[in-house]
């Protein structure tokens, strides 16, 4: 950052030239995104103001950008057509969205664009172009879906190749040699693990992939009913008691089966017990405006770390992330719901696992 940008912070919003309350004026010299206020010249958008965030983004010093073309700026050649399309649709008094790209001192970077039409009768000025820099999130975004297609279908590849042979060697090895069948059921757990962390990571992509705005009404009573059905028939010893209303909407994504399933499988599978129990439940809170989902057991209970990374309590580090992905693909799910995740003790002894929805 230059001289004049270092300046420029103090005193941006005394630099736009528009007769609005000094709130407004404060709020576009201060915000984080590239502001420009343009003056439309035959259609074209003249600079006639900057904030700080441009100059430093774009990399210009003020008396560079003021009164110049702004395509002429921060336009790629090779995007001229995309930039006069948006310019006319602001002529025509339109608001523009769009994902665009473009040049700054520092080479190519991918914004949000908003076109904003604006005119009081009394400046030069003719709407606002804002730009929010989106270049460090997209490529983050593609390197992550990259990294998750490519372990996801090694994973499950290199896994079921282990599976299988651990699964053949326990058919040949000599059941006497007791040390070689404790390795290959070692290995065969293990492989068996990693295809369970397939899958997990499997259903967080569909999750994650969704639509942020999904969330629906429905009803949560026969969505943990069919969870705890699910369960039922792949855990027949596990003892689960429902304590429910005969009805109780909420708002939450589609995938609230896959959640619930998820906590009451956990439940199960981490107890010692050869007869676990579990109680599920579902409670009105804070005047009937929210809606607990309740998940008891008496099993060990979850690491404190486990939770308050999931929770968001206490940062991931190398040795603190969680020993598996069921809790997060819970997290997630429940997050997407617009809801909150929380884990408490349970009366039985155990974990008390609670996802509180708003009620609809």
């Amino acid at each position: 950052m230059n001289e004049a940008q270092q300046d420029s912070h103090g005193t941006d919003e005394e630099t736009f030239d528009i007769e609005e309350s000094d709130g407004l004026r404060h709020l576009l010299g201060h915000i984080q995104d590239a502001v420009v206020a343009f003056e439309l010249v035959d259609e074209e958008p003249i600079i006639r103001s900057v904030n700080a965030s441009f100059l430093e983004l774009f990399g210009y010093d003020r008396d560079t950008v003021l009164d110049a073309p702004l395509n002429e700026h921060i336009v790629p050649e090779w995007r001229t057509e995309e930039a006069a399309t948006l310019d006319e649709r602001t002529a025509s008094g339109e608001i523009n969205y769009q994902r665009v790209q473009r040049r700054t001192t520092d080479g190519l970077r991918e914004f949000l664009y908003r076109g904003i039409p604006y005119s009081d009768g009394t400046t030069r000025i003719d709407g606002f172009a804002v730009y929010t820099d989106l270049t460090d999130i997209n490529q983050k975004e593609r390197q992550l879906q990259v990294l998750s297609r490519v372990l996801r279908h090694n994973l499950r590849t290199e896994a079921n190749i282990i599976d299988g042979n651990a699964e053949r060697l326990l058919e040949i090895l000599d059941a006497d040699d007791k040390g070689a069948v404790r390795t290959a059921t070692i290995i065969n757990d293990r492989a068996e693990r990693l295809l369970g962390l397939a899958s997990d990571a499997a259903r967080i992509n569909d999750v994650l992939q969704s639509p942020q705005a999904e969330t629906a009404t429905l009803d949560c009573v026969p969505v943990v009913r069919a969870a705890i059905e699910g369960v039922q028939t792949t855990a027949p010893n596990a003892a689960i008691t429902v304590d429910v209303p005969d009805s109780r909407t909420v708002s939450a994504t589609g995938r609230l089966q896959l959640a619930v399933e998820n906590v009451v499988e956990n439940a199960i599978e981490h107890n010692p017990s050869d007869d676990p129990r579990v109680h599920v439940s579902i409670d009105d809170v804070d005047g009937g405006r929210w809606v607990d989902i309740l998940v008891e057991d008496d099993a060990p209970l979850i690491p404190p770390m486990e939770r308050n990374v999931v929770t968001g309590s206490a940062d991931i580090t190398p040795k603190h992330h969680g020993s598996g992905l069921g809790l997060w693909l819970v997290k997630w799910i429940v997050d997407r719901s617009g809801g909150e995740l929380a884990f408490e003790e349970s009366d039985l002894g155990g974990n008390r696992v609670r996802i509180r929805l708003q009620q609809a």
